[in-house]
């Protein structure tokens, strides 16, 4: 019962953080003059993907890389599996051009870069680790030179500059939150995975990855309730390529 209560609180301030954190960073971009572009490919991306980056790292830090592999495997599968089914069960998505050009092919390449590290030897290196980010980086400059229009229209609407006392807050408590959150799931998932006999792999593939995707999956439903714009085939793959090469990437 209590691992259930530390998974719950540590989702809830995942979600809290995550969702502050993206406000702060955004406003603090916008105040420091730093184009929308550049903003919608990289700090929006980083601040929406911060509870899988936050948990995997935490994790890995720990010494449970299965539960931190597990998380970003489980989160992709819950994106494609879970988050885009509802969104479509609920109503229509956009497909757009460049997700047969660009989105779909990265992603394939970045999924078949990541099987082939793990395939001979199991482990993810740090050299194969920087190579990933290295290919992050790569994809983000093609984007910033050729994709300019379809990073815009994915930043947020409500991109008005706060007081810099609000800014500095949710960055403070956004933060908090998410290493805060990160812990008391981390230590909740692997007194769940103890208790059942299972492996912190499987937990981190259903109940944390699941968690994780939670803000994605609310802001489906809460755009296809408004009558607005729905999430994207393009932007959920894209956010899955973020998962393979920046997460992994990153804590590996």
């Amino acid at each position: 019962m209590l691992n259930f209560f530390l998974i719950i609180i540590g989702l809830s301030l995942l979600i809290l953080g995550g969702n502050w954190l993206l406000k702060a960073a955004v406003a603090l971009s916008l105040r420091l003059d730093i184009p929308k572009i550049v903003i919608g490919m990289t700090v929006v991306s980083f601040a929406t993907s911060a509870p899988e980056l936050i948990v995997s790292i935490k994790a890995a830090l720990d010494g449970y890389p299965d539960l931190a592999l597990g998380n970003v495997v489980g989160s992709n599968i819950a994106n494609l599996g879970l988050v885009l089914a509802i969104t479509v069960i609920l109503g229509s998505i956009e497909v757009r051009k460049s997700f047969y050009t660009t989105d779909w092919p990265v992603m394939m390449v970045a999924s078949l870069l990541f099987v082939g590290f793990i395939y001979f030897d199991g482990t993810l290196q740090r050299y194969e680790g920087i190579g990933m980010v290295v290919m992050l980086f790569v994809f983000l400059v093609y984007l910033l030179r050729f994709q300019k229009t379809a990073v815009v229209d994915e930043m947020p609407e409500d991109d008005i500059l706060l007081p810099l006392y609000k800014t500095v807050l949710f960055l403070g408590i956004g933060g908090t939150a998410l290493w805060g959150g990160s812990e008391l799931l981390i230590n909740g998932a692997v007194g769940l995975a103890s208790t059942f006999g299972v492996s912190d792999r499987i937990i981190g593939m259903t109940i944390v990855s699941i968690g994780t995707s939670i803000p994605e999956l609310a802001a489906s439903i809460i755009a296809v309730l408004k009558k607005e714009k729905a999430i994207s085939l393009g932007n959920l793959i894209g956010s899955n390529i973020f998962n393979l090469l920046a997460v992994l990437g990153i804590t590996s």
